[in-house]
């Protein structure tokens, strides 16, 4: 089974938006994907429960976890959303960086273009992982 961390600072927006969508894309037998903070929040950012509500994903359970060594050692792929050099290093871990806005206390409309973004993001690299 192949794992994929999406990685932020509070993990409460975009990494939450990026696992959700990867899950519920991806073949569930071959990868999955969990999401991390280097700074982990309370909860997700509100804005974001509600535009993943918009496309039918319920985010409402989900919580925000810190980002550990641990978790990454795990992994085949970290790809990270503006944490930067908090996020951790490891060694053989593949890793991209996609310089995506914090949603947090954007309005509503700026929130579904980061969501939109997102899912855009994920579809091309499923296709990328798959092959195609």
């Amino acid at each position: 089974m192949k794992t994929v961390i999406f990685a932020c600072v509070h993990n409460a927006g975009r990494s939450q938006m990026a696992a959700a969508f990867f899950n519920a894309l991806a073949d569930p037998s071959k990868e999955r994907a969990i999401s991390a903070g280097t700074e982990p929040g309370t909860r997700v950012h509100p804005e974001v429960l509600e535009v993943m509500r918009e496309v039918g994903i319920d985010l409402s359970n989900a919580q925000p976890q810190k980002l550990t060594e641990e978790l990454a050692r795990n992994a085949d792929l970290l790809i990270t959303m503006g944490c930067g050099e908090k996020c951790p290093y490891v060694p053989g871990l593949r890793r991209d960086d996609w310089p995506l806005r914090d949603p947090k206390g954007l309005r509503i409309e700026q929130v579904r273009e980061i969501r939109n973004e997102v899912k855009q993001r994920i579809e091309n690299l499923l296709q990328q992982e798959s092959g195609s």
